[in-house]
């Protein structure tokens, strides 16, 4: 589930409840439209129940991971869980060791350079958060014997911060104002926190096209914005809007909807295969390669949008393999173009996931796995158009069937 943010809009300062995977801030008061930017995962901070002096404020970060852990084994094959923990990163004792349902439950905001509130320095680092995840998820196994890989896919990674209060020498939870640890559980403990880091601060960018200033359109959660202008896509980065090359299947004048897909073309030397023929003898799939699938390097489409993780490789394996009857054209704004909710770094994390899902022999892909490096990478976002089938949006050159609850069910993943 999704937690809702309080925002105050850089143009009039109104304040703005935006979701976290929002990308773009748009302000119902005065119009305008910017992206949000930040050096690191965003960081927020629960409300406090009762004003209290900065002397006395103390806040202690929680890591929250969100997504989905994919695991490829010799026993289970593909294993997946979509996880939503947040765990303590701080020892301090008393602390509650996760948030539970409080983020849900409240509106957050993020936290402010102009308090003179400290915060807690983070002890548990970021893999800590993964590898607990995986093990909520019972997803575990053994490194080398047992284990092919894993991965995180369409992961949120932020920081909320439990408002603390410090007095009497004791520690108090600043949002139910309960007693955490008293002064003989704190003997030992520092709770000497850092000042505000100007890296952790977000910055706001206008949403406009670099390459001719028009406004870029996208919805809240897009990591993709096209131009409608001069037919340009534009993805969110640390650096800024970098341009994306981009291209469309095109459907006919009646076509509803079109849908992304992040198109990874590679070589894989480990296991020979550097066209679409190689792959489709390496994986042993039922049809022959025919002779003009030598000249088509090998390509993995990944769905540009977060879906339920079986959903996720059900269409990324009928894409890949029907990638032949795929004739994309340069990109052109259409309508109902559904927003890209999976960034590219994402979809590079799924390309050994699609392939052991692609296989129709296990035993001649998996235990390659951790060898498997890409080279030659070229990456494009390529839109394919559906067709309306009732209760299923479904593509008809490659056979690919989505039902229409899963896609919006999707963006809240």
């Amino acid at each position: 589930m999704d937690f809702r943010v309080a925002q105050n809009c850089p143009q009039c300062g109104a304040s703005v409840i935006i979701t976290e995977t929002a990308r773009l801030l748009t302000c119902t008061f005065c119009g305008t439209r910017n992206y949000l930017q930040s050096n690191g995962p965003f960081r927020y901070v629960l409300p406090t129940a009762n004003a209290c002096s900065a002397e006395e404020s103390l806040r202690a970060p929680y890591i929250r991971f969100k997504g989905t852990i994919f695991l490829v084994t010799a026993e289970a094959g593909i294993e997946y869980r979509v996880v939503d923990t947040t765990q303590a990163a701080n020892p301090v004792p008393g602390l509650p060791p996760s948030l539970g349902v409080r983020p849900q439950a409240m509106h957050l905001s993020r936290i402010d350079r102009n308090t003179k509130i400290l915060y807690l320095p983070q002890t548990l680092k970021d893999n800590a958060i993964l590898a607990k995840a995986a093990a909520i998820s019972s997803l575990t196994a053994t490194a080398g014997k047992d284990l092919y890989h894993r991965a995180y896919i369409g992961e949120n990674l932020s920081y909320i911060y439990l408002p603390l209060v410090a007095r009497q020498q004791a520690l108090f939870d600043g949002v139910t104002n309960l007693k955490l640890a008293g002064v003989e559980e704190l003997a030992g403990y520092s709770l000497r926190g850092k000042a505000f880091d100007e890296d952790w601060q977000v910055h706001f960018q206008a949403s406009l096209c670099p390459q001719c200033g028009a406004g870029l359109e996208g919805a809240d959660d897009c990591q993709v914005m096209p131009c409608g202008n001069c037919q340009t896509a534009w993805a969110f980065g640390p650096d800024g809007l970098a341009e994306v090359d981009w291209w469309l299947h095109p459907g006919d004048a009646a076509t509803p909807f079109y849908l992304p897909f992040w198109k990874i073309a590679a070589h894989i030397p480990i296991l020979d295969i550097y066209s679409f023929a190689d792959f489709v003898a390496k994986t042993n799939q039922p049809f022959l390669p025919r002779p003009e699938w030598q000249e088509r390097m090998m390509s993995f489409w990944i769905p540009g949008v977060k879906l339920r993780p079986k959903i996720f490789l059900q269409v990324g394996r009928q894409a890949t393999l029907g990638q032949w009857q795929i004739k994309p054209v340069v990109g052109r704004v259409e309508p109902n173009l559904f927003p890209v909710t999976l960034p590219a770094s994402e979809a590079k994390q799924a390309v050994k996931v699609m392939l052991a899902a692609a296989t129709a022999s296990p035993r001649l892909i998996y235990p390659f796995l951790p060898q498997v490096q890409l080279t030659e990478v070229m990456m494009q976002l390529v839109y394919l158009p559906f067709i309306d089938k009732g209760h299923d949006w479904v593509q008809p050159d490659t056979g690919v069937v989505i039902a229409k609850n899963i896609l919006q069910f999707g963006r809240s993943l």
